[in-house]
């Protein structure tokens, strides 16, 4: 009697760990990256399923397909907002950037609770793609993209 209930016990156990390992960390850790395509590939979710195949190969390579597959394995992407000459001019005041402003429409572009901070705010006024790309280069920045 004791022999059953140890050996479904640890049915029970195995099957438990079994169906963890299939449901993917990514997925399980973060569900609301699902769908996104490429990117940097986050190490939590990659240590983690890694994880799973040094217990059990078969569910450890299924973990990683899944991720990869439901896009849990990468991180996010950035928010971005690009702003308007006519939106620009809104916020500018006698020729001064209106920072509190600023905050605002970039928030509400983005989606996303932004505060600029005046140290960190640089206004550059560039004539074409050529003299950004300059700048940037000058002074060791990269545009970002998704």
């Amino acid at each position: 009697m004791a022999v059953k209930l140890a050996n479904r016990l640890m049915v029970l156990g195995l099957s438990s760990v079994m169906l963890l390992e299939l449901t993917a960390c990514g997925t399980v850790f973060y569900p609301e990256r699902k769908g996104t395509k490429s990117g940097s590939i986050d190490p939590i979710v990659a240590v983690a399923d890694a994880i799973g195949l040094l217990f059990f190969f078969i569910p450890g390579v299924i973990a990683f397909a899944v991720d990869f597959t439901n896009g849990t394995i990468y991180l996010p992407h950035g928010k971005h907002a690009s702003l308007t000459p006519e939106e620009l001019k809104s916020v500018s005041v006698n020729g001064k950037i209106d920072k509190q402003a600023l905050s605002a429409l970039v928030s509400k572009k983005a989606n996303l609770a932004v505060n600029i901070n005046p140290a960190d705010l640089q206004v550059k006024a560039l004539n074409s793609t050529e003299s950004l790309m300059s700048y940037l280069n000058n002074n060791g920045l990269t545009l970002a993209s998704l």
